[in-house]
């Protein structure tokens, strides 16, 4: 009997996201390179704009405690972000998104080259790259930013042999390879920016089309079924 391909995600995946995965016959194991908890922030000094550039900064600014008694006055505001998927959630909650992006230099960009004249507020997490402020403060375009969220490393030791590694972040890569080193695993990445944190480890990358876990798992399944 064939001994079945072991997946490692290096985040715990919701039930139905894994079932894809096993489904075709791969083993998976799963274990949360991560941790992302709330900040206190205020609801303050809000530009007429508003930018996120991940999940986690959305639904921190959702969950925040004035943020049922301002709703109304937030909503006129016009929302940038990164993501489909952040966008959606955006999207629900009753907001406005003129443009969103796969990455953060691609919203700079289009921010820089259209939307310069405006005023933004930038919701982030305490590891955030530089990529769009960097690009604002070029541009000379007005923003103040608000750190909403913190994520902490959770690095350990994995003692089972795997066929290869799901990376979802540069953050993910960075804790996965403080005790860990990768050999001959195929790495799958959510996409670019996480593929470039894991470039000086291996070349035996594949990066999702599009940067879901949707796309990732797909990616997975074609290699393997």
């Amino acid at each position: 009997m064939a001994t079945p391909t072991r997946i490692l995600s290096t985040k715990v995946l919701l039930s139905h996201q894994k079932q894809v995965l096993t489904d075709v016959g791969l083993e998976v194991l799963e274990s949360n390179f991560i941790e992302v908890a709330t900040k206190n922030f205020e609801l303050k000094g809000i530009k007429d704009n508003l930018i996120f550039t991940s999940q986690n900064a959305v639904r921190s600014f959702l969950s925040h405690l004035q943020y049922e008694e301002l709703k109304s006055e937030l909503q006129q505001k016009k929302v940038f972000c990164v993501g489909v998927k952040s966008k959606t959630i955006l999207t629900d909650a009753g907001f406005e998104v003129v443009a969103y992006a796969d990455y953060a230099e691609d919203l700079a960009e289009i921010i820089s080259l259209i939307y310069a004249n405006a005023n933004y507020t930038f919701f982030s997490g305490n590891l955030r790259k530089e990529t769009l402020p960097l690009a604002l403060e070029e541009a000379g375009i007005e923003f103040n930013e608000i750190e909403v969220y913190e994520t902490k490393l959770n690095p350990h030791k994995i003692t089972n042999a795997v066929d290869a590694i799901l990376f979802f972040s540069p953050s993910g890569v960075a804790s996965y390879l403080k005790d860990n080193t990768i050999k001959k695993e195929l790495c799958f990445c959510i996409g670019e920016t996480t593929a470039e944190a894991l470039e000086k480890a291996t070349k035996n990358i594949i990066v999702a089309p599009q940067p879901s876990i949707e796309e990732l798992l797909a990616d997975v399944i074609e290699e393997y079924n």
